[in-house]
Protein backbone atom coordinates (compact mmCIF):
# COMPACT_ATOMS: atom_id res chain seq x y z
CA UNK A 1 0.00 0.00 0.00
CA UNK A 2 0.89 3.66 -0.37
CA UNK A 3 0.32 5.19 3.06
CA UNK A 4 0.41 8.92 3.80
CA UNK A 5 0.61 9.85 7.49
CA UNK A 6 -0.15 13.43 8.44
CA UNK A 7 0.45 14.95 11.87
CA UNK A 8 2.48 17.51 13.76
CA UNK A 9 4.42 15.01 15.91
CA UNK A 10 6.84 12.35 14.72
CA UNK A 11 10.17 10.72 15.52
CA UNK A 12 12.69 11.47 16.95
CA UNK A 13 10.33 12.79 19.65
CA UNK A 14 10.65 10.40 22.60
CA UNK A 15 7.20 10.71 24.17
CA UNK A 16 3.56 10.89 23.21
CA UNK A 17 2.14 10.91 19.71
CA UNK A 18 5.46 11.37 17.90
CA UNK A 19 6.87 8.21 19.43
CA UNK A 20 3.92 6.06 18.37
CA UNK A 21 3.54 7.52 14.88
CA UNK A 22 7.25 7.02 14.28
CA UNK A 23 7.19 3.40 15.43
CA UNK A 24 4.08 2.70 13.34
CA UNK A 25 5.56 4.23 10.18
CA UNK A 26 8.83 2.34 10.65
CA UNK A 27 7.01 -0.97 11.22
CA UNK A 28 4.83 -0.59 8.14
CA UNK A 29 7.79 0.45 5.97
CA UNK A 30 9.71 -2.62 7.13
CA UNK A 31 6.66 -4.72 6.21
CA UNK A 32 7.05 -3.58 2.59
CA UNK A 33 4.61 -0.69 2.34
CA UNK A 34 5.50 2.68 0.83
CA UNK A 35 5.18 5.18 3.65
CA UNK A 36 5.32 8.96 3.52
CA UNK A 37 4.94 11.30 6.49
CA UNK A 38 4.02 14.99 6.55
CA UNK A 39 5.08 16.40 9.89
CA UNK A 40 6.87 19.24 11.69
CA UNK A 41 10.39 19.44 13.08
CA UNK A 42 10.66 17.71 16.47
CA UNK A 43 9.84 20.07 19.33
CA UNK A 44 7.87 18.09 21.94
CA UNK A 45 7.81 17.92 24.95
CA UNK A 46 10.46 20.63 25.44
CA UNK A 47 8.54 23.11 23.23
CA UNK A 48 11.80 23.88 21.50
CA UNK A 49 12.84 22.74 18.02
CA UNK A 50 15.47 20.04 18.24
CA UNK A 51 19.12 20.48 17.33
CA UNK A 52 19.73 20.03 13.61
CA UNK A 53 16.18 21.04 12.68
CA UNK A 54 14.62 24.37 11.70
CA UNK A 55 11.25 25.86 12.54
CA UNK A 56 11.41 28.07 9.44
CA UNK A 57 12.30 25.77 6.54
CA UNK A 58 10.86 22.85 4.63
CA UNK A 59 12.96 19.70 4.77
CA UNK A 60 12.83 16.19 3.32
CA UNK A 61 14.63 13.22 4.82
CA UNK A 62 14.70 9.43 4.76
CA UNK A 63 14.23 7.72 8.12
CA UNK A 64 14.23 3.91 8.46
CA UNK A 65 12.73 3.51 5.00
CA UNK A 66 10.13 6.25 5.58
CA UNK A 67 9.98 9.36 3.39
CA UNK A 68 9.61 12.23 5.88
CA UNK A 69 8.57 15.73 4.81
CA UNK A 70 8.84 18.42 7.50
CA UNK A 71 6.98 21.73 7.27
CA UNK A 72 7.70 24.90 9.27
CA UNK A 73 5.76 25.84 12.39
CA UNK A 74 5.74 28.41 15.18
CA UNK A 75 6.68 27.06 18.61
CA UNK A 76 5.75 29.22 21.61
CA UNK A 77 8.01 29.04 24.65
CA UNK A 78 5.02 28.96 27.03
CA UNK A 79 2.02 27.37 25.27
CA UNK A 80 -1.31 28.74 26.48
CA UNK A 81 -4.80 28.58 24.98
CA UNK A 82 -4.43 31.13 22.18
CA UNK A 83 -0.73 30.48 21.66
CA UNK A 84 -1.40 26.75 21.31
CA UNK A 85 -4.09 27.41 18.69
CA UNK A 86 -1.73 29.66 16.71
CA UNK A 87 0.98 27.01 16.99
CA UNK A 88 -1.30 24.32 15.55
CA UNK A 89 -2.62 26.67 12.86
CA UNK A 90 0.90 27.52 11.72
CA UNK A 91 1.56 23.86 10.94
CA UNK A 92 -1.85 23.28 9.38
CA UNK A 93 -1.18 26.14 6.95
CA UNK A 94 2.50 25.48 6.22
CA UNK A 95 1.87 21.77 5.59
CA UNK A 96 -0.86 22.36 2.99
CA UNK A 97 1.56 22.72 0.04
CA UNK A 98 3.29 19.49 1.11
CA UNK A 99 -0.04 17.69 1.22
CA UNK A 100 -1.06 18.95 -2.22
CA UNK A 101 2.32 17.89 -3.61
CA UNK A 102 1.31 14.25 -2.93
CA UNK A 103 -1.37 14.43 -5.63
CA UNK A 104 0.75 12.71 -8.27
CA UNK A 105 1.90 10.05 -5.80
CA UNK A 106 -1.74 9.04 -5.23
CA UNK A 107 -1.75 7.42 -1.77
CA UNK A 108 -4.14 4.58 -0.97
CA UNK A 109 -4.81 5.87 2.56
CA UNK A 110 -4.47 9.32 4.11
CA UNK A 111 -4.09 8.79 7.87
CA UNK A 112 -4.26 11.85 10.11
CA UNK A 113 -3.80 11.97 13.86
CA UNK A 114 -5.59 14.16 16.41
CA UNK A 115 -4.21 16.30 17.88
CA UNK A 116 -4.13 18.45 15.92
CA UNK A 117 -7.67 18.27 14.56
CA UNK A 118 -6.85 21.36 12.47
CA UNK A 119 -5.13 19.10 9.93
CA UNK A 120 -8.18 16.87 9.51
CA UNK A 121 -10.23 19.04 7.09
CA UNK A 122 -7.41 19.26 4.55
CA UNK A 123 -6.62 15.55 4.91
CA UNK A 124 -10.26 14.62 4.39
CA UNK A 125 -10.68 16.91 1.38
CA UNK A 126 -7.46 15.68 -0.24
CA UNK A 127 -8.40 12.02 0.24
CA UNK A 128 -11.88 12.58 -1.13
CA UNK A 129 -10.71 14.45 -4.22
CA UNK A 130 -7.85 12.03 -4.90
CA UNK A 131 -9.87 8.85 -4.42
CA UNK A 132 -7.94 7.74 -1.35
CA UNK A 133 -9.39 6.32 1.85
CA UNK A 134 -9.39 8.61 4.89
CA UNK A 135 -8.53 7.56 8.45
CA UNK A 136 -8.69 9.77 11.56
CA UNK A 137 -6.81 8.46 14.60
CA UNK A 138 -7.58 10.12 17.94
CA UNK A 139 -4.87 10.03 20.59
CA UNK A 140 -6.51 12.83 22.62
CA UNK A 141 -9.96 14.38 22.30
CA UNK A 142 -8.31 17.77 22.16
CA UNK A 143 -11.52 19.78 21.69
CA UNK A 144 -13.20 18.29 24.76
CA UNK A 145 -9.96 18.44 26.75
CA UNK A 146 -9.28 22.07 25.85
CA UNK A 147 -12.66 23.17 27.19
CA UNK A 148 -12.85 20.76 30.14
CA UNK A 149 -9.37 21.73 31.32
CA UNK A 150 -10.12 25.42 30.92
CA UNK A 151 -7.55 26.04 28.19
CA UNK A 152 -10.33 27.51 26.02
CA UNK A 153 -13.51 29.02 27.46
CA UNK A 154 -17.00 29.89 26.20
CA UNK A 155 -20.21 27.84 26.07
CA UNK A 156 -21.28 29.16 22.67
CA UNK A 157 -17.82 28.64 21.19
CA UNK A 158 -17.72 25.11 22.57
CA UNK A 159 -21.09 24.26 21.05
CA UNK A 160 -20.05 25.44 17.59
CA UNK A 161 -16.61 23.80 17.70
CA UNK A 162 -18.02 20.46 18.87
CA UNK A 163 -20.67 20.61 16.16
CA UNK A 164 -17.95 21.09 13.54
CA UNK A 165 -15.90 18.30 15.11
CA UNK A 166 -18.83 15.85 14.91
CA UNK A 167 -19.54 16.81 11.30
CA UNK A 168 -15.92 16.22 10.39
CA UNK A 169 -15.50 12.91 12.24
CA UNK A 170 -18.56 11.38 10.57
CA UNK A 171 -17.06 11.88 7.13
CA UNK A 172 -13.89 9.81 7.59
CA UNK A 173 -13.86 6.24 6.27
CA UNK A 174 -12.38 5.11 9.57
CA UNK A 175 -12.09 6.72 12.99
CA UNK A 176 -9.86 4.98 15.51
CA UNK A 177 -8.85 5.73 19.06
CA UNK A 178 -6.81 4.15 21.82
CA UNK A 179 -9.20 2.97 24.54
CA UNK A 180 -12.64 1.49 24.94
CA UNK A 181 -14.07 4.59 26.61
CA UNK A 182 -12.65 6.77 23.84
CA UNK A 183 -14.30 4.47 21.29
CA UNK A 184 -17.60 5.02 23.14
CA UNK A 185 -17.08 8.77 22.87
CA UNK A 186 -16.56 8.51 19.09
CA UNK A 187 -19.84 6.61 18.82
CA UNK A 188 -21.55 9.24 20.99
CA UNK A 189 -20.33 11.91 18.57
CA UNK A 190 -22.27 10.19 15.80
CA UNK A 191 -19.60 8.14 14.03
CA UNK A 192 -21.15 4.97 12.62
CA UNK A 193 -20.11 1.82 14.49
CA UNK A 194 -18.93 0.15 11.27
CA UNK A 195 -16.36 2.92 10.85
CA UNK A 196 -14.98 2.96 14.41
CA UNK A 197 -11.81 0.99 15.21
CA UNK A 198 -10.13 0.33 18.55
CA UNK A 199 -6.42 0.95 17.85
CA UNK A 200 -4.58 0.98 21.20
CA UNK A 201 -1.05 2.12 21.88
CA UNK A 202 1.57 -0.59 22.21
CA UNK A 203 4.95 -1.38 23.64
CA UNK A 204 8.02 -3.17 22.34
CA UNK A 205 8.01 -6.00 24.86
CA UNK A 206 11.42 -7.18 23.65
CA UNK A 207 12.95 -3.72 24.08
CA UNK A 208 11.48 -3.04 27.52
CA UNK A 209 11.86 -5.94 29.92
CA UNK A 210 12.09 -6.34 33.72
CA UNK A 211 15.67 -5.82 34.86
CA UNK A 212 17.50 -8.77 36.38
CA UNK A 213 19.89 -6.46 38.27
CA UNK A 214 19.57 -2.95 39.76
CA UNK A 215 19.33 -0.15 37.20
CA UNK A 216 22.58 1.64 36.41
CA UNK A 217 20.78 4.88 37.24
CA UNK A 218 20.75 3.97 40.93
CA UNK A 219 24.53 4.21 41.14
CA UNK A 220 24.62 7.31 38.93
CA UNK A 221 22.16 9.07 41.22
CA UNK A 222 24.00 7.89 44.33
CA UNK A 223 20.97 6.14 45.77
CA UNK A 224 21.59 4.12 48.89
CA UNK A 225 20.71 0.41 48.93
CA UNK A 226 17.14 -0.05 50.02
CA UNK A 227 15.97 3.27 48.58
CA UNK A 228 12.53 2.95 47.02
CA UNK A 229 12.30 5.02 43.83
CA UNK A 230 8.95 6.51 42.86
CA UNK A 231 9.44 7.50 39.21
CA UNK A 232 7.49 9.90 37.04
CA UNK A 233 8.67 9.91 33.44
CA UNK A 234 7.19 11.81 30.52
CA UNK A 235 5.73 15.10 29.46
CA UNK A 236 5.27 17.70 32.17
CA UNK A 237 2.23 19.53 30.83
CA UNK A 238 -1.28 20.55 31.80
CA UNK A 239 -3.20 17.29 31.53
CA UNK A 240 -1.33 15.30 34.17
CA UNK A 241 -2.07 17.28 37.33
CA UNK A 242 1.60 17.08 38.31
CA UNK A 243 1.25 19.54 41.19
CA UNK A 244 0.06 16.60 43.27
CA UNK A 245 3.58 15.13 43.14
CA UNK A 246 5.00 18.11 45.04
CA UNK A 247 2.43 17.63 47.79
CA UNK A 248 3.10 13.88 47.93
CA UNK A 249 6.84 14.55 48.24
CA UNK A 250 6.14 16.91 51.13
CA UNK A 251 3.95 14.35 52.88
CA UNK A 252 6.59 11.59 52.68
CA UNK A 253 9.55 13.72 53.77
CA UNK A 254 9.68 11.71 56.99
CA UNK A 255 10.13 8.49 54.98
CA UNK A 256 13.86 8.68 54.19
CA UNK A 257 13.83 5.46 52.16
CA UNK A 258 11.47 6.98 49.53
CA UNK A 259 12.98 9.04 46.71
CA UNK A 260 10.89 10.70 43.99
CA UNK A 261 12.62 10.95 40.60
CA UNK A 262 10.79 13.17 38.14
CA UNK A 263 12.08 12.89 34.60
CA UNK A 264 10.79 14.88 31.66
CA UNK A 265 10.30 18.27 30.06
CA UNK A 266 7.34 20.44 29.27
CA UNK A 267 5.48 23.64 30.01
CA UNK A 268 4.70 22.62 33.59
CA UNK A 269 8.19 21.64 34.71
CA UNK A 270 9.28 25.05 36.03
CA UNK A 271 6.19 25.32 38.22
CA UNK A 272 6.68 21.80 39.56
CA UNK A 273 10.34 22.49 40.36
CA UNK A 274 9.32 25.65 42.22
CA UNK A 275 6.80 23.65 44.26
CA UNK A 276 9.50 21.10 45.14
CA UNK A 277 12.17 23.65 46.04
CA UNK A 278 14.15 22.65 49.11
CA UNK A 279 12.83 19.09 49.28
CA UNK A 280 15.73 16.63 49.43
CA UNK A 281 13.60 13.63 48.47
CA UNK A 282 12.96 14.87 44.91
CA UNK A 283 15.31 14.67 41.92
CA UNK A 284 14.60 16.24 38.50
CA UNK A 285 16.11 14.84 35.31
CA UNK A 286 15.56 15.53 31.61
CA UNK A 287 14.07 12.93 29.32
CA UNK A 288 16.63 10.16 28.96
CA UNK A 289 18.03 8.77 25.67
CA UNK A 290 15.97 6.13 23.92
CA UNK A 291 18.82 3.63 24.08
CA UNK A 292 18.66 3.82 27.90
CA UNK A 293 14.88 3.53 28.16
CA UNK A 294 14.89 0.03 29.66
CA UNK A 295 17.32 1.02 32.42
CA UNK A 296 15.39 4.23 32.98
CA UNK A 297 12.00 2.55 33.43
CA UNK A 298 13.67 -0.18 35.48
CA UNK A 299 14.89 2.46 37.93
CA UNK A 300 11.37 2.62 39.33
CA UNK A 301 10.17 0.59 42.24
CA UNK A 302 6.85 2.37 41.79
CA UNK A 303 5.73 4.21 38.66
CA UNK A 304 3.73 7.38 39.35
CA UNK A 305 0.84 8.09 36.98
CA UNK A 306 -1.11 11.22 38.03
CA UNK A 307 -4.04 12.43 35.96
CA UNK A 308 -6.44 15.30 36.49
CA UNK A 309 -10.04 14.37 37.28
CA UNK A 310 -11.39 16.46 34.41
CA UNK A 311 -9.14 14.66 31.90
CA UNK A 312 -10.71 11.26 32.59
CA UNK A 313 -11.38 9.26 29.41
CA UNK A 314 -10.44 12.22 27.20
CA UNK A 315 -6.89 10.89 27.10
CA UNK A 316 -5.34 7.52 27.92
CA UNK A 317 -1.79 8.01 29.24
CA UNK A 318 0.53 6.55 26.63
CA UNK A 319 3.29 6.12 29.22
CA UNK A 320 1.30 3.29 30.84
CA UNK A 321 2.48 0.78 28.22
CA UNK A 322 6.15 1.16 29.15
CA UNK A 323 5.34 1.01 32.85
CA UNK A 324 3.59 -2.32 32.45
CA UNK A 325 6.33 -3.80 30.26
CA UNK A 326 8.99 -2.81 32.82
CA UNK A 327 7.44 -5.12 35.40
CA UNK A 328 7.15 -2.46 38.09
CA UNK A 329 4.14 -1.54 40.25
CA UNK A 330 2.00 1.46 39.24
CA UNK A 331 0.42 4.12 41.45
CA UNK A 332 -2.19 6.10 39.50
CA UNK A 333 -4.79 8.75 40.23
CA UNK A 334 -8.16 8.16 38.58
CA UNK A 335 -11.86 8.04 39.34
CA UNK A 336 -13.32 4.55 39.95
CA UNK A 337 -15.41 4.53 36.75
CA UNK A 338 -12.60 5.44 34.35
CA UNK A 339 -10.78 3.12 31.99
CA UNK A 340 -7.41 3.96 33.52
CA UNK A 341 -8.68 2.73 36.89
CA UNK A 342 -10.08 -0.43 35.33
CA UNK A 343 -6.84 -1.27 33.52
CA UNK A 344 -4.56 -0.64 36.53
CA UNK A 345 -6.71 -2.30 39.20
CA UNK A 346 -8.60 -5.01 37.29
CA UNK A 347 -7.41 -5.84 33.76
CA UNK A 348 -3.68 -5.67 34.46
CA UNK A 349 -3.92 -5.76 38.29
CA UNK A 350 -0.60 -3.93 38.25
CA UNK A 351 -0.99 -1.31 40.94
CA UNK A 352 -3.05 0.95 43.14
CA UNK A 353 -5.46 3.73 42.14
CA UNK A 354 -6.35 6.66 44.39
CA UNK A 355 -8.72 9.60 43.77
CA UNK A 356 -7.34 12.46 41.62
CA UNK A 357 -6.11 15.58 43.36
CA UNK A 358 -5.88 13.83 46.74
CA UNK A 359 -2.21 14.05 47.83
CA UNK A 360 -2.85 12.42 51.20
CA UNK A 361 -4.34 9.31 49.59
CA UNK A 362 -1.51 9.10 47.07
CA UNK A 363 1.15 9.53 49.76
CA UNK A 364 -0.47 6.85 51.91
CA UNK A 365 -0.58 4.42 48.98
CA UNK A 366 3.05 5.17 48.11
CA UNK A 367 4.17 4.44 51.67
CA UNK A 368 2.17 1.19 51.63
CA UNK A 369 3.88 0.05 48.43
CA UNK A 370 7.30 1.24 49.59
CA UNK A 371 7.11 -0.92 52.71
CA UNK A 372 5.83 -4.05 50.92
CA UNK A 373 8.37 -5.35 48.36
CA UNK A 374 6.50 -8.65 47.93
CA UNK A 375 3.34 -6.85 46.88
CA UNK A 376 5.30 -4.57 44.54
CA UNK A 377 6.86 -7.59 42.85
CA UNK A 378 3.48 -9.27 42.44
CA UNK A 379 1.88 -6.18 40.93
CA UNK A 380 4.84 -5.65 38.59
CA UNK A 381 4.71 -9.26 37.38
CA UNK A 382 0.99 -8.90 36.71
CA UNK A 383 1.63 -5.80 34.62
CA UNK A 384 4.31 -7.53 32.59
CA UNK A 385 2.03 -10.46 31.81
CA UNK A 386 -0.70 -8.05 30.69
CA UNK A 387 1.73 -6.16 28.44
CA UNK A 388 2.85 -9.39 26.80
CA UNK A 389 -0.72 -10.54 26.20
CA UNK A 390 -2.43 -7.28 25.21
CA UNK A 391 0.11 -4.60 24.24
CA UNK A 392 2.66 -6.29 22.00
CA UNK A 393 3.77 -3.97 19.20
CA UNK A 394 3.79 -6.72 16.59
CA UNK A 395 0.32 -7.98 17.50
CA UNK A 396 -1.31 -4.53 17.47
CA UNK A 397 0.42 -3.26 14.31
CA UNK A 398 -0.21 -6.49 12.42
CA UNK A 399 -3.91 -6.11 13.25
CA UNK A 400 -3.76 -2.47 12.09
CA UNK A 401 -2.10 -3.50 8.84
CA UNK A 402 -4.94 -5.97 8.23
CA UNK A 403 -7.50 -3.23 8.85
CA UNK A 404 -5.72 -0.90 6.43
CA UNK A 405 -5.73 -3.59 3.74
CA UNK A 406 -9.42 -4.25 4.33
CA UNK A 407 -10.17 -0.52 3.99
CA UNK A 408 -8.25 -0.24 0.71
CA UNK A 409 -9.98 -3.33 -0.65
CA UNK A 410 -13.43 -2.11 0.38
CA UNK A 411 -14.04 -4.78 3.03
CA UNK A 412 -16.23 -3.62 5.98
CA UNK A 413 -14.44 -3.00 9.29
Amino acid sequence: MKLLFYGINFAPELTGIGKYTGEMAQWLASAGHEVRVITAPPYYPAWKVGVGHSACHYRTESWHGVHVMRAPLWVPHQPGGLKRLLHLASFALSSLPVLLAQWRWKPDVVWVVEPPLMCAPAALAFASLRGAKSWLHIQDYEVDAAFDLGLIKGHTLRRWVQRAERWLMRRFDRVSTISGRMVDRALAKGVAAVRVVHFPNWVDISGITPLAAPSAYRAELGLAPGTVVALYSGNMGNKQGLEILAEVARLVLDEPHIQLVLGGNGSGRADLQARCAGMTNVRFLDLQPLERLNDWLGLADVHLLPQRADAADLVMPSKLTGMLASGRAVLATAQPDTELCRVVELDAACGLVVPPENPAAMAEALVALATDPIRRAELGANGRRYAEAEMSQDVILRRFETQLLALVQGVPA
